[in-house]
């Protein structure tokens, strides 16, 4: 059983590890707790999501006013959805939420930031492609099924 936090309600959900590619739904509100997308994140859920999840999370720290941040969210959603059942892909708006950066020594922007069991497992600065994105992913976690 992994747990893994409902992106939209903030609900812890437990999931058997090989139901992962079955489209599991939250329990509390029934939203695809791994859709192939991008979830946009709060500062709870985000915290919720980056402590307790079990299955890796990468999270796009962003701001709508960067132009490096704009032109990486395409293919941010593209590794998103090649990731499949590997990991989940979020972000979260550094402006919306200054206190988050200042906490977690962000100094530039955009950044990846991968998470797991509750611990930061790497970083990856700056607007990238859609494969180097991947290939971050599978150095640290393995390769995308």
């Amino acid at each position: 059983m992994l747990k893994l936090t409902c992106l939209t309600c903030s609900q812890i959900n437990r999931i058997p590890a090989d139901k992962l590619s079955l489209k599991p739904r939250c329990g509390v509100c029934g939203a695809e707790l791994l859709s192939g997308k991008v979830s946009e994140l709060d500062e709870a859920t985000h915290a919720k999501a980056t402590r307790q999840d079990e299955l890796p999370i990468l999270v796009d720290y962003w701001a709508p006013w960067c132009g490096p941040c704009r032109a990486m969210t395409p293919e941010f959603a593209k590794a998103a959805a090649a990731a499949g059942p590997t990991a989940r892909f979020a972000k979260i708006n550094t402006e919306e939420f200054a206190s988050l950066s200042q906490r977690l020594g962000i100094r530039g922007i955009p950044l990846l930031i991968l998470y797991r069991n509750g611990v930061e497992i790497g970083r990856l600065p700056g607007a990238l492609p859609a494969s180097d994105i991947l290939g971050f992913l599978r150095n640290h976690v393995g390769a995308p099924r």
